[in-house]
């Protein structure tokens, strides 16, 4: 039993991956569970052995996975950046990486899921909401460390979110990196001026 461990995860884990990756490319509905189980390499069954609630469930998982991944990054990119600004412009030239390597197919790994599905869903709803929440933590924790208040420091983690969330949105539409770009470089700005305000 001790041995067929490590084969079980490995196909639970194809199975996430490969949600993760299709739910982030095409979307919820857009996604059938037979092009999962193709991309994963699984048997048939093994989906509903592993997720037994079907779709809903395996969304959930892949939410878990990228949302996971998306803040690893961002901690990664926090660890290497002087300050809040700093920060935001090296994690947005990754992300603007990501997405033009993807061919403007893979923005955030989470939008997608969130729009579709979020208001039918409580228990994925509810799943998002963490791992946003998490996010936003991560940034607000960056803020504090540059000297502003709790409550300015969440605020402001909202906006970066919601900036850079929106032009990932707009880059794809366009096919163009322009519009994240722009966004990074006003958020840096705005924080910028900030923490240079609280200082004098």
């Amino acid at each position: 039993m001790t041995g067929s461990a490590p084969a079980e995860r490995s196909t639970r884990d194809r199975l996430v991956g490969a949600a993760a990756r299709l739910f982030q490319e095409r979307g919820y509905a857009a996604t059938g569970l037979a092009e999962i189980l193709a991309l994963s390499g699984a048997p048939k069954g093994s989906l509903y052995h592993y997720f037994p609630g079907g779709k809903e469930d395996l969304a959930i998982a892949a939410a878990e996975l990228a949302g996971a991944r998306f803040r690893q990054s961002l901690a990664q990119e926090m660890d290497d950046a002087s300050s809040t600004p700093d920060l935001v412009r090296k994690f947005g030239a990754r992300l603007a990486g990501w997405l033009d390597k993807s061919g403007f197919t893979q923005g955030c790994p989470l939008a997608t899921l969130a729009l579709e599905q979020a208001p039918h869903s409580p228990a994925l709803s509810a799943t998002l909401s963490e791992l946003l929440d998490g996010w936003q933590t991560v940034l607000a924790g960056r803020l504090e460390a540059d000297g502003l208040g709790p409550a300015r420091s969440a605020e402001l983690a909202t906006l970066i979110l919601s900036g850079l969330e929106g032009a990932l949105i707009l880059a794809r539409v366009a096919h163009n990196t322009a519009p994240l770009d722009r966004s990074v470089t006003a958020l840096s700005s705005l924080i910028a001026a900030e923490i240079s305000r609280l200082a004098r």
